[in-house]
């Protein structure tokens, strides 16, 4: 009689053999896609409010390296896009189906919601009584809203060719009084008056975000893989291909603003919807550049989850607190 059990035992040790074998192999082939040990301090580096775009609406106040204050909503609909904490500790963020001001308590101080087929990714404070905000849709349009009265006390129409999701991520108020509006589906940072005029107009494709400098100067980061300084005529003073710095895979930077010690920190965003965060070989949330791209600083602290923008606390270069729209103040 031939005992088949024989011939199997070797067979499956083999199975099993190579199967291990494979996965070492594919375990080492797996590039980091950061160094294991980062340059800076890790959260230590600077007192930080933080938000991101993910599934859940969290938000954080970071000091002394530690989480000192957080906001999770795990129920609500929407993405947060943009968040803006003030110096009284209220937080304006626009989270795609509507726009919230909260205190440090939680509680809602005023609320807008967004019309059926239409988004709201990015608003600002206007004072303490008004909001400026764009709302994406048919027509994508400006509003500013009186939020003690609940008023509309201004609207325009802008210009916009994708459907509603595509449209508009990120504006904001220069100091001098007018609105700086990064159309990514057009390739274009345009600039606003509160009558609608476009007073200034710049190609930049795939634009995310445009930040106004205190220069005067532009810093815009694009789906494009790139974040640069541009002068009001459209010329680079400064400029990284994300791609290009060794030793980290930077893929997606959303928001990026000047430091006041001159180096740039971005964002690196993760799509939590159509990928699963590897916890063995994480990327950073955020860099710190300096104007000679070398690397200072690097966030990997997936507790705060992705990252889209980092507000650092005490900044000089803040302008927030004083923002106005033309004859709204």
């Amino acid at each position: 009689m031939i005992n088949f059990l024989a011939f199997k035992r070797p067979v499956i040790r083999f199975v099993l053999s190579l199967t291990l074998i494979s996965t070492a192999v594919s375990a080492q082939d797996v590039k980091p896609i950061a160094p294991a040990v980062l340059p800076g301090q890790g959260l230590k580096q600077y007192d930080f409010f933080y938000a991101g775009e993910a599934p859940t609406r969290n938000m954080y106040i970071v000091r002394g390296g530690k989480i000192a204050w957080k906001y999770i909503d795990s129920t609500g609909r929407g993405e947060i896009s943009d968040a803006i904490l003030m110096a009284n500790g209220n937080i304006l963020f626009a989270h795609q189906y509507g726009i919230t001001l909260i205190n440090s308590d939680k509680k809602v101080l005023w609320q807008y919601n967004a019309p059926e087929g239409a988004e709201t990714h990015t608003a600002q404070l206007i004072g303490t009584d008004r909001v400026v905000f764009v709302q994406n849709g048919n027509p994508a349009k400006v509003l500013v809203i009186n939020i003690k009265t609940d008023s509309v006390e201004k609207q325009f129409n802008i210009p916009f060719k994708s459907g509603t999701h595509g449209q508009i991520r990120h504006a904001r108020l220069t100091a001098q009084g007018t609105l700086m509006i990064a159309h990514m589906d057009l390739g274009k940072v345009n600039e606003y008056d509160t009558d609608g005029n476009i007073l200034l107009s710049l190609d930049v494709p795939s634009v995310w975000s445009a930040v106004p400098l205190k220069s005067g100067n532009i810093l815009v980061a694009s789906n494009q893989n790139f974040v640069k300084e541009i002068t009001r005529n459209g010329y680079a003073v400064w400029e990284v291909q994300l791609k290009d710095i060794p030793g980290y895979k930077l893929t997606d930077p959303q928001i990026a603003q000047k430091l006041p010690n001159g180096n740039f920190l971005i964002n690196n965003w993760f799509n939590s919807w159509e990928k699963k965060l590897d916890k063995t070989n994480p990327p950073v949330q955020a860099i710190e550049l300096t104007p000679g791209r070398k690397v200072v600083w690097a966030l990997r602290s997936w507790e705060l989850g992705p990252s889209t923008t980092i507000q650092l606390l005490n900044d000089p270069n803040n302008i927030t607190e004083k923002a106005f729209f033309g004859e709204f103040k």
